[in-house]
C-alpha cells in the first residue's frame, strides 16, 4: 500500500495554498467578508490589526483573485472601494468550516462553541463531510490513499 511517504512534494498544492493564505490574518479577512463585512474599516473595527497589515492583506486577496473591490460613496464622503468575495474567495468556505469545526472540538471553551452554522433553509446543522467521487463518506485518514497521477485534462 501507497502511505504517501514517497511522494514528491515539490509540487504540492497545500503548500501554495498555505504560501497564499497560511497566515492569520489572510484567513481571518476572509472569515470577515464570509461574514459580509465589506469595507476597510469594519475590517479593522472588527480584526484589530494594524491598518498597513490589513491594506496588504486586502491588497494581496485581491490581486490573487479571492477578493474584489467595488466602489461605493456615502453622502459627503469621497468614493472608497468595497471588498467583495469572489467565486474563488467563496470555495473557501468549505476551509473555513474545517478550521471551525476543528476548533470546536479542540479548542472551544467552557461554554462551548461561539457559533454554529444552520441551513437557512431547514434549520439544519450544516457540518462538513468528506465523501469520493462515488458518494462514500469518508471518515478518516485511513481511507484515504494518495495518488499520484496527474488528472487528465481530456474528456
Amino acid at each position: 500500500m501507497d502511505t504517501g511517504h514517497d511522494l514528491d512534494r515539490s509540487d504540492c498544492s497545500i503548500g501554495r495554498s498555505l504560501d497564499l493564505l497560511g497566515e492569520k490574518w489572510t484567513f481571518l479577512v476572509v472569515r470577515e467578508a464570509w461574514y459580509g463585512v465589506a469595507r476597510f474599516a469594519e475590517f479593522q473595527e472588527r480584526l484589530g490589526c494594524a491598518r498597513n497589515l490589513l491594506a496588504d492583506r486586502l491588497h494581496m486577496l485581491v490581486a490573487e483573485g479571492v477578493l474584489t473591490t467595488e466602489p461605493y460613496r456615502e453622502p459627503g464622503s469621497r468614493t472608497r472601494q468595497r471588498y467583495l468575495l469572489t467565486p474563488k474567495g467563496q470555495e473557501l468556505l468549505p476551509v473555513l468550516v474545517a478550521l471551525r469545526e476543528w476548533g470546536d472540538r479542540h479548542l472551544a471553551g467552557p461554554d462551548g462553541p461561539p457559533v454554529r452554522l444552520d441551513h437557512r433553509d431547514c434549520g439544519g446543522r450544516v457540518t462538513l463531510q468528506l465523501r469520493c467521487s462515488e458518494d462514500h463518506l469518508v471518515e478518516g485518514v485511513d481511507d484515504l490513499v494518495p495518488a499520484t497521477d496527474r488528472l487528465s485534462s481530456a474528456g
